[in-house]
């Protein structure tokens, strides 16, 4: 018997019982597939949780069709300059030195922690988040998106193509730059190899209009090499724009 069509539905979440379906999903993506560890991590409970969750909004995907307890399929992470200052900072702060961006008083949201459950990648959900997204933007007259980006895995060298490709190519005007600079292969690259080594989420950042700050973080924890990606919303191409806020 085929599985129901799934019900998307998309809102913020509004109790703790929310925001610990959206860290049990993130402890799913990001420990039990992707290998993260530390202090962020409660195995007893399978949460992947941290100081900034108290703070920020969390969207969450949900999708109906699912029993009660396995609804939440996707999850962004949104972080305003309001949330920061009580938070005492964005979270990738402690990977990059934001203040060239900060410093510009444009309206900013960080957004982290995004993951979907693997049954929905490739299709329609992250539209879904992005439809919600957007909706967000708008409300709170958003200028510049930022966060970090990940590649699974800390050898850099293993990334070497897509990087180079990334800070040949999609280099930000705004120097943000990593805390604890790594060297990045230099190395020739063919095009189409490096965009089929990049992340999904990265590639469709690109398409958006986004560009990377200066230099990759290792984050031995969450087992990845990071990016900071940084997207000015009035720049992002009108056809991209169109599909965004569709």
């Amino acid at each position: 018997m085929p599985a129901p069509a799934p019900q998307f539905h998309v809102s913020l979440a509004a109790t703790s019982a929310d925001i610990q379906a959206a860290q049990r999903l993130r402890y799913d993506v990001f420990v039990a597939e992707l290998g993260a560890s530390g202090s962020m991590v409660d195995d007893a409970a399978r949460l992947e949780a941290d100081p900034f969750d108290q703070f920020a909004d969390h969207l969450i995907l949900r999708d109906l069709a699912r029993s009660a307890d396995q609804q939440v399929v996707g999850v962004y992470r949104l972080m305003t300059s309001a949330h920061a200052a009580r938070a005492d900072g964005f979270s990738c702060g402690g990977e990059y030195d934001l203040a060239p961006l900060l410093s510009l008083q444009k309206t900013v949201v960080e957004l982290s922690r995004s993951c979907l459950h693997p049954a929905y990648r490739g299709g329609t959900a992250m539209f879904h988040l992005w439809r919600a997204l957007a909706a967000y933007i708008a409300e709170k007259h958003v200028d510049i998106l930022f966060g970090v980006a990940s590649f699974h895995g800390t050898d850099v060298q293993a990334h070497a193509p897509a990087l180079a490709l990334l800070f040949a190519d999609h280099a930000s005007p705004y120097p943000v730059t990593s805390r604890a600079p790594r060297d990045v292969p230099v190395c020739a690259y063919d095009r189409k190899a490096a965009l089929r080594q990049m992340p999904a989420l990265i590639k469709a950042y690109l398409r958006l209009g986004g560009a990377v700050g200066q230099g990759v973080f290792v984050d031995q924890a969450f087992n990845t090499t990071d990016v900071c990606m940084i997207l000015e919303v009035n720049k992002m191409r009108d056809r991209h724009k169109a599909i965004y806020s569709r």
